[in-house]
């Protein structure tokens, strides 16, 4: 029994060599069980030893204490932590947010379990996107240290806020922002589109004088979409326009089988094309084309998702109070990203109220208010929205980065309720903010167009591709305002090297038309080539369908009968009816000439091509028809034309000598038909697409005018036509009624 005693007790050669390497685990439970009968050996193991005189641990009330040192070390060592603020935990939560697996905006034990696969994870909150699941290239950067970065981060911090100081009770008063400073002329917002819903519905900017066509009005329309966020932080250094992108992005008509537009419509607004049946283009029909030896280099969309993403600062939007109540903010947040609107908006009130100044709060409110007004479709609710993200920017210590998403976010649903004045004035001071942002020029820049202001608008960009030559947002723009002041030749390397960019906003339907336009005006073949690729990203239905405003899966073909159109009963009566039509135009002529407008939308090469307009919009122009009050009562009982939103009703003369540019109409949704009043035997004719066609006195031409076609008038006489348009057959009565007017 001896050497087992002996073993327990650590005495022994080789037993004192094994303890001798683990004393700090295994010698204190051995000094503790010794069974040694002497008083000697029971002092021995008492203080750890060993009869060979080594140490062999420590004891049970030295292991205490030292336990006690340690756990106080640490504690004391936390405090100093979180008292000096030496760890970012908003950057250390904000990179484990990249494993949030189940949505809630945080890492907890739920998401470990879905990455080990222990529960499914949860697919049912795709349309509130967690702020913080986002890939590892958009975390944020470590920011430098040092007492001279940190004294010039609170010299502009501090700038900032005595500017947001000095303009927030002036610049933005409702009645200033309404009529303009004192004796100020407001400039015309023309080519508005109005938004409709029942109602309660989204204000938009009532339109004027709306052409159909027009190449040179900037407008902007914004479709709602419940996919997308109002998190613009979530976007932060990315060019939305996209539109506004995108812009987008926001409130318009319920999507049930309307356009999938989107937005900052210049000459005509952009869509998002699903496939429509059409017509095939075959490789013959673009003449010449194969002689064309200049290759397009547009990256593809391959190759745009290949391109390794752009590492991005993610913002800062805690102060340094706001990180103190980090987890109240964080809970009212959650609720929002959830869906939960009501119960969010009630948190971040509660927070404002407890904390008015706090940045965050009062920003989480102003996105509440805005997730609110895109649920409930109020404009009251978004106006008040409007005015908390000005309050959260105007805050003292409210961060940069929260100052510039605030502001920003503010100028956009300015625009979208028709306040561009209001909008511009808030880019203005962005600008003024933070003047080496080119991001937020191009947008300043975008706010001219806006208001129609092309000269201002103009010498933005030559600023911004002054500083950034290769700025291919500010190119497509600079592209399209040379365009408008018909500068044709000038615009095309603009348009061109700008689409080519591949950078954010580029990629549009609009600069597509544009480029191809141009090319065409100036007799370059390879307008085809970039029509074709606008087809293939999407842009255009076809080559020859290049409408920008359409609803998906309408029959398209450049040619119709009166059959195929369903309308036959107002093609009999036209047709019946042509000659009173014809007098009434006549003596319109003949009494009043100066009712009878110039095309003024630029899509004469030469000639003269007059108008005079009875319906446009839907709405009856009662004083023309008072000079044409028979040919108005034949039309009133045909719904299909005068109720018709997206058309025109009109007389259109053209005389000698006149050829007009191949250009489309703006959208899908209508076809046109043409009656032919006085025609000449010869020199007038129409190319829709590949085909054309001459004018018979009495008969009705029916073509869809989305498809490029060109008029020829070399006759040597005037050709009178009367223009009726009428919604594309397969259209819904709700599609009729809801779609916004062009």
């Amino acid at each position: 029994m001896a050497p087992r005693k002996n073993a327990k007790g650590g005495g022994g050669h080789s037993s004192s060599s094994s303890s001798g390497s683990g004393s700090g685990s295994g010698s204190p439970s051995t000094g503790s069980s010794g069974s040694s009968s002497s008083p000697g050996a029971r002092r021995e193991a008492k203080h750890g030893g060993h009869k060979n005189g080594r140490r062999g641990g420590i004891s049970g009330g030295s292991f205490f204490t030292w336990f006690m040192v340690i756990a106080l070390l640490g504690v004391w060592t936390s405090v100093a932590i979180v008292w000096f603020d030496l760890v970012d935990y908003e950057e250390v939560l904000g990179k484990l947010g990249v494993y949030d697996a189940d949505g809630d905006g945080d890492f907890d034990v739920d998401d470990a379990k879905v990455l080990l696969g222990l529960k499914e994870r949860s697919t049912s909150e795709k349309t509130f996107p967690p702020e913080e699941a986002k890939p590892p290239a958009e975390l944020e950067e470590q920011a430098p240290e040092g007492a001279e970065v940190q004294n010039a981060e609170d010299e502009v911090k501090e700038q900032i806020q005595s500017l947001l100081q000095e303009s927030v009770h002036t610049e933005y008063d409702p009645q200033l922002e309404a009529e303009g400073p004192a004796g100020e002329r407001q400039p015309e917002v023309e080519d508005f589109l109005t938004v409709t819903d029942g109602d309660d519905r989204f204000e938009a900017m009532e339109s004027g004088a709306v052409h159909e066509e027009t190449e040179d009005s900037y407008h902007m329309e914004e479709m709602a979409s419940q996919d997308h966020p109002n998190d613009v932080e979530e976007m932060m250094h990315e060019q939305e326009r996209s539109d506004p992108s995108e812009t987008a992005r926001d409130i318009d008509e319920p999507q049930q089988g309307a356009e999938e537009a989107t937005h900052q419509d210049y000459a005509e607004p952009v869509y998002e094309h699903s496939e429509n049946e059409g017509i095939e283009i075959s490789d013959n029909t673009i003449e010449d084309s194969s002689i064309i030896s200049e290759e397009i280099n547009v990256p593809s969309v391959e190759e745009q998702q290949d391109t390794p993403p752009v590492k991005k600062k993610k913002p800062k939007l805690l102060n340094k109070f706001d990180k103190t109540i980090k987890a109240e903010l964080d809970a009212a947040e959650r609720l929002r990203k959830r869906g939960k609107i009501e119960e969010a908006m009630n948190a971040f009130e509660e927070l404002v109220r407890k904390y008015p100044q706090s940045p965050r709060a009062r920003y989480g409110k102003a996105q509440c208010e805005d997730d609110l007004a895109e649920k409930r479709r109020s404009n009251e609710v978004l106006r008040r929205a409007i005015e908390t993200y000005q309050e959260a920017a105007s805050l003292p210590d409210a961060p940069t980065d929260l100052v510039k998403l605030s502001l920003k976010r503010r100028s956009e649903r300015q625009q979208f309720l028709g306040h561009m004045r209001g909008s511009l004035l808030t880019l203005q001071r962005l600008v003024q903010l933070f003047p080496g942002d080119t991001t937020l020029k191009n947008d300043l820049g975008v706010g001219y167009l806006l208001m129609g202001d092309n000269d201002s608008a103009k010498k933005v960009y030559e600023e911004v591709l002054n500083v950034t030559p290769n700025d291919g947002f500010a190119k497509v723009h600079y592209g399209f305002i040379l365009k408008a002041q018909n500068k044709i030749a000038e615009s095309i390397p603009y348009l061109k090297e700008g689409i080519e960019s591949g950078d954010p906003g580029t990629d549009d339907g609009r600069f597509y038309f544009h480029l191809g336009d141009a090319m065409q005006r100036v007799g370059n073949k390879e307008a085809y080539k970039w029509y074709e690729l606008g087809h293939q990203r999407g842009h255009f239905a076809s080559v020859w369908q290049r409408s920008l405003y359409n609803v998906n899966g309408l029959k398209a073909q450049p040619w119709w009968t009166p059959r195929e159109t369903g309308y036959t009963e107002l093609v009999k009566s036209l047709e019946r009816n042509w000659k009173l039509i014809r007098d009434e135009g006549l003596m319109v002529m003949d009494k009043a000439k100066g009712l009878f407008l110039p095309e003024d939308e630029n899509l004469r090469e030469k000639g003269d091509w007059s108008q005079f307009t009875l319906w446009q919009q839907g709405r009856k122009n009662e004083n023309a028809c008072k000079g044409a009050p028979k040919t108005c009562a034949l039309l009133e009982k045909f719904s299909e034309t005068t109720g018709c939103r997206r058309g025109q009703i009109k007389y259109s003369i053209m005389h000698p000598g006149t050829h007009v540019w191949p250009h489309t109409g703006p959208t899908n949704c209508r076809l046109r038909m043409h009656l032919g009043l006085v025609i000449p035997k010869e020199g007038c004719k129409i190319r829709c697409a590949n085909e054309t066609r001459a004018w018979e006195e009495g008969k009705v031409l029916i073509f869809d005018d989305s498809f490029e076609h060109e008029v020829w008038q070399d006759a040597s006489s005037f050709r009178l036509i009367f223009i009726v348009d009428v919604w594309h057959p397969e259209l819904t009565p709700q599609q009729r009624r809801s779609l916004p007017a062009i």
